[in-house]
């Protein structure tokens, strides 16, 4: 797959895929990386794609019509749409801008049309980057949730009726309520290291298995391949559920949500207030630091080494190792 994905558009490069939609196991990418040369001599201008279609190597296939087709297999589109529920949604100018237009064409649409410099913007569906979308919200007054995805739309963002953002830690809480509590669905939950420990504490309480694993999401993708999981997911925003491909997937995730508040008749407050009688109530925020390449490997130096103790006033409680 070709894409910068929530990058900005100098980034852009390959993504490599297995068979079964997710990403390819680094034993496999290690494989494609030794077969490729360090010394390339090719014609780049006598290659013909039209030649490597009559040959096989190349084959046109309508991934959005086959992904618009089990979308309306899996959800129920027509009490979404006929709900006195209003939602929009904002594709930051990215793969995902047609696809909710044919599926539920009465939403609210921003950032849907073809901009391949993303307007000058990073598309990673962040508060953020998405004031925009939070101002739209607040001044209708009338729509119920607004969902955002990024350049490869993989990625989930999510806004309540009051413009406010819902970070993925609350997310994945929001998925795991509704497909256990209310679709009796039952399977492991796995997250990165960088979620909130209240995701474990939740599993812990409706006892379902749970583990932490390494950031990046093919050490979960490895696991929804040989495990019955039913939530897999990231800080940032990469979440993947029971009865889909085992990746991450921010559409798809938009859709359980606004099928929760249609099907329960709640509003997406109501629902965070159920899981806060839950977990207790938090907030999250995050700051990004661009550092420069030496100065990280120093810091993971230090982190393996066990040399921080403190961060300002804040002592260390626990180290995990993945």
């Amino acid at each position: 797959m070709l894409t910068a994905s929530h990058n900005p558009p100098s980034y852009n490069g390959y993504k490599l895929k297995g068979g079964f939609g997710g990403p390819l196991s680094p034993e496999h990418v290690q494989e494609v990386e030794d077969i490729i040369s360090d010394n390339v001599n090719i014609d780049i201008a006598s290659l013909s794609i039209e030649e490597f279609v009559k040959q096989g190597f190349i084959e046109y296939v309508d991934l959005e019509k086959l992904y618009l087709d089990a979308v309306r297999e899996n959800f129920d589109l027509a009490a979404i749409a006929n709900s006195n529920m209003n939602f929009a949604y904002d594709a930051m100018y990215g793969a995902g801008q047609n696809v909710l237009k044919k599926l539920l064409p009465e939403m609210t649409f921003l950032h849907c049309d073809e901009n391949p410099s993303f307007m000058g913007q990073a598309p990673e569906p962040i508060d953020k980057n998405l004031q925009e979308f939070s101002q739209l919200i607040k001044s209708r007054g009338n729509i119920a949730a607004g969902l955002a995805t990024d350049g490869d739309a993989d990625r989930i963002g999510l806004y309540n009726s009051k413009g406010e953002f819902v970070d993925s830690h609350h997310i994945m809480l929001l998925l795991m309520h509704y497909l256990h509590k209310t679709k009796r669905l039952n399977g492991k939950v796995v997250v990165a290291a960088s979620t909130t420990p209240r995701v474990g504490r939740l599993a812990e309480k409706w006892g379902l298995d749970f583990d932490m694993v390494q950031i990046g999401f093919k050490h979960i993708a490895a696991q929804m391949l040989t495990e019955d999981v039913l939530v897999g997911g990231e800080e940032s925003g990469g979440i993947a559920i029971k009865g889909h491909i085992p990746e991450r997937d921010g559409i798809w995730m938009g859709l359980v949500l606004f099928e929760f508040m249609v099907k329960s008749g709640k509003s997406l407050e109501e629902l965070v207030d159920e899981i806060y009688d839950l977990v207790g109530e938090f907030k999250y925020w995050r700051d990004d630091l661009h550092l420069s390449e030496e100065l990280k490997q120093e810091v993971i130096a230090n982190c393996k080494a066990d040399k921080y103790q403190s961060f300002g006033q804040f002592q260390v409680q626990e180290v995990q190792n993945n």
